[in-house]
């Protein structure tokens, strides 16, 4: 990652979400990760993106892409394929065993249960837990092997509520249809956007740098991932 192309303190100088209680220890950040599914049955590159709730306590009304927090379930969940080996080795560099596999089977599930899109192969209903039942029960089977790994950050220690999250890749093309379950979704609103529009809409510092990021990787699929930390107030780049 190239001094030039890496995100700057002034980037970072007013961190969004609920701010740390005074005098308490940082909060330690949850396990997340989000996708970023990009379509391309158009002139322009569209990313999907959607818009939380203004009654969140973590950005709200913030146009965002799908994801979330790992849920127990997500370490058995079933799946139709499996992690490309390079995307499970990174995972494994950095994270315990069995917990890359999980953070991407949550990208997947907290996509459908946001969106309603289910980045997925068909399979025959089967049993699950918790979670994942409603997944499965749509026919259909995680689709891990489409996921790819852009970069990972983790919330500043003054913000009260924290996640460590890697930020994922998808083509719109793994996606079983295009078109949104109903009664499913629990985003406010979703858009397909070019990357243009999509730098326009109201978006957290970090989904804002992650845009950029995917538009560069388009260029060049070799370039570092960038790892976003904070240390003694101050944004640490780095990269995987």
């Amino acid at each position: 990652m190239s001094e030039a192309d890496a995100p700057t303190e002034s980037q970072f100088r007013k961190p969004e979400g609920p701010p740390r209680v005074p005098g308490a220890r940082a909060v330690r950040p949850k396990n997340a990760a989000t996708v970023m599914i990009i379509r391309r049955d158009a002139r322009k590159p569209r990313v999907l993106m959607g818009k939380r709730h203004g009654g969140h306590s973590f950005m709200p009304d913030r146009w965002v892409f799908p994801g979330g927090r790992i849920d127990r379930a997500d370490y058995r969940a079933p799946a139709a394929t499996d992690m490309k080996p390079e995307v499970a080795a990174l995972f494994d560099r950095y994270l315990p065993a069995g917990r890359g596999r999980a953070l991407a089977a949550a990208a997947v599930r907290e996509t459908w249960e946001e969106t309603g899109l289910l980045l997925a192969r068909s399979a025959p209903v089967r049993p699950a837990v918790g979670p994942w039942r409603d997944f499965v029960a749509q026919g259909a089977l995680a689709d891990l092997e489409a996921l790819d790994i852009i970069a990972r950050a983790i919330t500043p220690p003054s913000v009260g509520k924290r996640f460590d999250t890697w930020f994922l890749l998808a083509d719109a093309e793994r996606l079983m249809s295009l078109d949104r379950q109903a009664d499913c979704g629990e985003l406010e609103e979703i858009a397909w956007v070019d990357f243009d529009e999509a730098q326009t809409l109201p978006l957290p510092s970090v989904t804002r740098m992650m845009l950029k990021e995917a538009v560069l990787r388009m260029d060049d699929a070799e370039r570092p991932k960038p790892f976003i930390r904070f240390r003694q107030r101050t944004t640490r780049p780095d990269h995987l």
